[in-house]
């Protein structure tokens, strides 16, 4: 069966960084497209970036670009997000999500398997 776990959330101060982890498993990582989805409190679900599994450099959204970086690791079936410089608008879950057929790569519906979630609390 497929299964996407996040890791690596908890509690840092603004201003400093953290490095969430998503292992998947019963897929063909090489060929999925893997993102990364955050909800804060009370607010809908919201595209944060993705690596294409075409392997072009990945994209984000304009909220953390130059601050979160997105990496994978194909022979560990492993995808990143390096969170620099976090601000309490961070604060929330954060989703991997995975996907062999790439519509609109920002769009949660397009994906079709998901994380549980990692938790990331940012204290001002």
């Amino acid at each position: 069966q497929v299964q996407l776990v996040e890791s690596g959330g908890g509690s840092v101060q603004a201003g400093g960084s953290l490095r969430l982890s998503c292992k998947a498993s019963g897929l063909s990582f090489n060929w999925q497209t893997l993102a990364w989805f955050h909800q804060a409190p009370r607010q809908d679900r919201e595209f944060v970036g993705a690596a294409p599994w075409s392997g072009d450099e990945p994209v984000y959204t304009d909220s953390v670009k130059g601050r979160f970086v997105i990496a994978r690791d194909n022979t560990k079936s492993t995808v990143y997000l390096q969170m620099n410089n976090v601000t309490s608008d961070d604060t929330g879950f954060y989703y991997c999500a995975a996907t062999g057929n790439i519509v609109e790569i920002r769009t949660a519906s397009a994906y079709d398997y998901w994380g549980q979630g990692t938790q990331v609390t940012v204290a001002s």
